[in-house]
């Protein structure tokens, strides 16, 4: 056995304890059945200049939890609209965006569409309207961590699954081939959107964060250092803390994915530790597939496994 394969069977027999409440299912539940029946207010507006013939380009927002609107960006060939095509969902890293059209454009080449959106309050137009009672210290994980239904994580898995309705509205896109994609705070958007929607055909999550959130926020590891900043200053709310993030640690969630997953890890990540994610990938019954990049850190070997992505994406027969 290679030296990838030790350390794969070593993470493997990584299974720390599930955090998950009781009312774990209910609170989901409800959650859902409010995002369903708030209305999507879906505003699609054609970008008429965009210089690319091949392309269409649309410049689109819908309505969030919270008052709060997402924005994004919808790209899908020229060709698409008699015959729907794939739909990517781009999910990005943390404090990132939605980006340019031409970030996009590799989907497009694939005969695919794309629909990118930013994240609530971090590097895009996307505002954040919600209501915190409770002050939130320094950093977006702190936010309303005391009470799971306020928690800043519930309105961004909720906008992401929102964001699916959305492609889903577009004309050009083919329901029955969404596909998620993200890396780092992206991927643990694609694991929540995959586990609570019923509707992906397949998910991409490279170095995903937002697993085994103990851990992470005893290690201090990325955004979820805040966490254990704010719990310094207010350690008497440390359990109340840790139940909130119960909610949101995407090991707590993975027993309800169904689609075909692919994900990647870097052993010298120090951002979303391999470890980390292997809680919630050893809970996943689905069809699944991981690839561990000894040496890369957080940036993982990008290339690379992009390659691997679209061997996967045939295999799942949804390019050709």
């Amino acid at each position: 056995m290679g030296y990838r394969e030790d350390r794969k069977r070593e993470l493997e027999s990584y299974l720390p304890l599930l955090t998950r409440k009781q009312e774990f299912d209910l609170f989901w539940e409800r959650e859902l059945e409010e995002s369903r029946n708030l209305p999507l207010g879906l505003r699609a507006e054609r970008v008429e200049d965009y210089p690319s013939k091949y392309v269409k380009v649309y410049e689109i927002s819908y309505q969030g939890m919270e008052n709060t609107r997402i924005h994004g960006w919808y790209l899908a060939p020229q060709t698409a609209g008699k015959d729907r095509v794939p739909c990517v969902m781009q999910y990005h890293g943390f404090s990132g965006s939605r980006g340019l059209p031409s970030d996009h454009l590799y989907w497009t080449a694939l005969g695919m569409a794309v629909l990118a959106v930013d994240c609530r309050g971090q590097g895009g137009i996307t505002a954040d309207h919600a209501g915190y009672r409770e002050a939130y210290f320094d950093g977006l994980a702190c936010r309303g961590i005391l009470n799971p239904h306020e928690y800043y994580y519930r309105h961004v898995y909720l906008d992401s699954i929102r964001a699916i309705d959305a492609a889903c509205a577009m004309e050009e896109t083919d329901r029955e081939k969404i596909i998620l994609h993200g890396i780092s705070q992206g991927g643990a958007l694609v694991m929540a959107a995959a586990a609570l929607d019923g509707r992906p055909a397949a998910a991409l999550a490279d170095v995903p964060g937002n697993s085994d959130l103990r851990t992470r926020v005893e290690g201090e590891y990325g955004s979820f250092g805040a966490v254990a900043a704010y719990l310094r200053r207010f350690p008497q709310h440390t359990d109340t803390a840790f139940d909130t993030l119960s909610y949101f640690d995407t090991m707590n969630l993975a027993d309800r994915i169904t689609c075909p997953v692919l994900c990647s890890v870097s052993l010298k990540d120090n951002t979303c530790p391999a470890k980390c994610f292997f809680a919630t990938y050893n809970r996943i019954r689905a069809e699944k597939q991981i690839e561990i990049y000894p040496f890369c850190g957080h940036e993982n070997a990008y290339s690379i496994q992009m390659e691997k992505k679209l061997v996967f994406l045939q295999r799942c027969n949804i390019i050709g």
